[in-house]
């Protein structure tokens, strides 16, 4: 099978898109997500702001583009250092990988703060269902499933149920199981997400300096938890 080389034409296209996406990225860092905008990163670019239409459609497609691309980012990051623990048993990995979504937050805040954070005005979040193999999002929570999945083969496991009937917990995780499918028993997604909100929730705080008041050092606290999330997930 050949691949057709790209033109000088498409070639020239594909540099100018990611130019563009740096230069949004550029604005992200040093004014948050609401410095995004279509003038700024014309002039930086040295476009005209209608002339970014032929690459982009509108704004909101400009930082959808730059939101997948660090959740691309951020994925391979997770994945690499997955990759550098495969001899390890899988919950020990999925803990280097919440360490290292934690080491990624805290050195990227404002791509962090337009990933996870208050949407920019007038852009819509990516929600709904959507495709594990074609969502930049969902490909990001893979990682974590496709290592919990290789634990759970080895140790099947029901966990601790929430303390709802099997109708009212299918109606409760219907978006998972729309975009993931049923590859978990429902109180092994319950004990997962309840943990993940707790890390993360940690990790906004830090990243948004929410724990300053009370806390000069948040990493004993995030191990603590982990700790006990791997310690549930190992049940």
């Amino acid at each position: 099978m050949t691949t057709a080389t790209p033109s000088r034409r498409e070639r020239l296209r594909a540099e100018t898109v990611i130019e563009v996406k740096e230069a949004a990225r550029r604005l992200l860092v040093a004014g948050g997500p609401t410095a995004i905008s279509l003038r700024a990163i014309a002039r930086d670019v040295g476009l005209t702001a209608p002339a970014l239409y032929r690459y982009f459609d509108s704004l909101d497609a400009l930082v959808l583009a730059v939101v997948t691309d660090l959740f691309e980012d951020l994925r391979g990051a997770i994945v690499a250092v997955a990759d550098d623990h495969a001899d390890e048993e899988p919950l020990v990995r999925i803990g280097h990988m919440v360490r290292e979504f934690r080491r990624w937050s805290l050195a990227h805040p404002a791509e962090f703060a337009l990933m996870f954070g208050s949407p920019v005005p007038g852009v819509t979040r990516i929600a709904g269902p959507c495709d594990p193999l074609s969502d930049a999002g969902a490909r990001f929570a893979e990682a974590f499933f496709t290592t919990l999945g290789e634990h759970f083969e080895r140790h099947p496991f029901a966990g601790a149920a929430p303390d709802l009937p099997e109708d009212a917990q299918r109606d409760l995780f219907a978006p998972y199981l729309d975009t993931f499918g049923d590859r978990f028993p429902l109180p092994v997604i319950y004990l997962f997400v309840a943990a993940w909100t707790r890390l993360y929730g940690i990790v906004a705080m830090e990243v948004f300096g929410h724990l300053r008041w009370a806390m000069t050092d948040v990493e004993p606290l995030f191990e603590l938890e982990l700790s006990r999330t791997v310690g549930h997930l190992g049940r």
